[in-house]
């Protein structure tokens, strides 16, 4: 097994699944991650069509508001995020990601080096049909840190707050967020 996703294989193994989705998920991926070390995507969109992806999702923890981007290819309201390059940790792509997205650069501030929620998603949007197996990593950030949003990407960013989210539609974020956001609850992040 290639050393890098042995690393990845070591990371998944260490979320604890927040209910029985996250658990086959986190079954699945290991699955996957000891069938290949074809992991990381090579060409865009979709070459190998599942691929590592990184979230890093900005908490306040002042209030527990998440900042979330209006992704301009998914047409969802998504946590910043991108591909894991090869041989890459994916906890430095959670860093570089929101140095490349946001403008923040992290020196501390992910909650450890470890994903707290790992997911298994087809994509949609423009470049729709390949999945994501996507490790989520949690960045306390304070809302009133000054961002510098990738516009190619994004069409806004906004902070929501727990009760906007238990308001707004789920359709509208990406379809495991819900689960995420009741498992970041019970972290107390």
């Amino acid at each position: 097994m290639r050393a890098s996703v042995g690393v990845v294989r070591e990371l998944v193994t260490g979320v604890v699944p927040w209910d029985e989705v996250e658990a086959e998920h986190r079954s699945a991926t290991l699955h996957w991650l000891s069938g290949t070390d074809d992991v990381f995507r090579r060409v865009k969109p979709a070459t190998p069509p599942r691929h590592l992806v990184s979230y890093v999702v900005p908490v306040d923890p002042a209030d527990g508001s998440v900042l979330l981007v209006d992704h301009v290819n998914a047409g969802l309201w998504l946590p910043p995020g991108g591909h894991v390059d090869p041989d890459e940790h994916p906890a430095e792509t959670a860093r570089r990601e929101a140095w490349e997205e946001l403008g923040v650069p992290v020196v501390a501030g992910l909650v450890g080096e470890e994903p707290v929620f790992v997911t298994v998603t087809r994509t949609v949007g423009i470049d729709a049909g390949h999945t994501d197996v996507s490790l989520w990593f949690v960045l306390r950030l304070d809302r009133q840190h000054p961002l510098t949003l990738d516009s190619g990407e994004f069409r806004e960013a906004r902070w929501w707050s727990p009760a906007e989210l238990r308001d707004a539609d789920p359709a509208r974020f990406d379809p495991h967020f819900t689960r995420f956001c009741a498992k970041l609850q019970r972290m107390h992040c």
